[in-house]
């Protein structure tokens, strides 16, 4: 049984084919783990959705920051903008409610003890140890799961507070932990997330670092497999592995095998 990682689809439902074909991938013995952003900007949101939820079991995936954007849009959280006008097709399906229900039920974060490997979409938190990860990624499936689900989405939106705090409650707290989880790429040096940066780490000011370059962060020891930043592009290290290639710029869709003591790249063009 293979198990391999790939990267934001966004809605590339053909490279992501073209890539499975690649990698043969099999669903009844093998396993996909997305990194989610399944929908959004690419030109295919629709069915790409559909097909990786009818992969049933063989698929895990965590949400996005796009797949939470299309959840509030669906439960009228926030109005309809031009920015996501690719999502209008998805929107007016038939199955929506149905697909937007299974897409609420995917996990923020997952962790396989067998790869000692975490699959986030952005990042963790430099004090979070993978248990409390794990835990806080629980309290917001927990939320979107509940019947105050459309609040929840509502209320995700911003910046502030950018400071973890054991002591942040509501959906202050609820805020944070969606933004450390699916947006989160720049820290300072005090953990402070910086989310206006989305560009190289070698453009970023003075005081920001990337998450997973802060001082002895608690998950140390434990493999991070992440996507959303795509002007980061690949890295495939012993302790992490960044997979946001750009394929819906126009770059690559990107698979990393990672029950092999040695991780198989394997790479498509959008």
């Amino acid at each position: 049984m293979a198990v391999y990682a790939i990267g934001d689809l966004q809605g590339c439902y053909d490279p992501f084919r073209r890539l499975l074909d690649e990698i043969d991938f099999e669903p009844s013995k093998d396993t996909l783990w997305l990194t989610g952003d399944i929908v959004n900007r690419g030109p295919k949101s629709l069915k790409t959705l559909r097909f990786v939820r009818s992969l049933g079991d063989s698929v895990v995936t965590v949400l996005g920051n796009h797949d939470l954007h299309l959840l509030a849009l669906e439960a009228g959280a926030v109005r309809f903008g031009n920015r996501f006008g690719s999502l209008e097709k998805l929107l007016d399906a038939s199955d929506v409610e149905e697909l937007c229900d299974w897409l609420r039920q995917r996990p923020l974060a997952h962790y396989d003890k067998k790869l000692n490997t975490l699959l986030v979409h952005a990042g963790t938190h430099p004090r979070w140890t993978v248990k409390k990860t794990l835990a806080r990624a629980a309290e917001v499936e927990t939320a979107l799961q509940s019947d105050d689900y459309p609040n929840v989405l509502g209320k995700m939106y911003g910046n502030e507070p950018n400071k973890w705090s054991g002591k942040l409650s509501g959906y202050k707290r609820l805020r944070f932990i969606i933004n450390c989880l699916t947006r989160m790429r720049m820290v300072t040096a005090d953990d402070r997330l910086d989310l206006s940066f989305s560009g190289s780490p070698w453009r970023a000011r003075k005081g920001l670092r990337p998450w997973f370059k802060a001082d002895a962060p608690a998950w140390n020891g434990t493999r991070v497999v992440f996507g959303h930043w795509s002007a980061l592009g690949l890295i495939v290290l012993p302790d992490l592995i960044s997979l946001d290639t750009g394929c819906v710029w126009g770059r690559q869709l990107t698979a990393v095998r990672m029950d092999k003591r040695l991780p198989r790249v394997v790479q498509v063009d959008a």
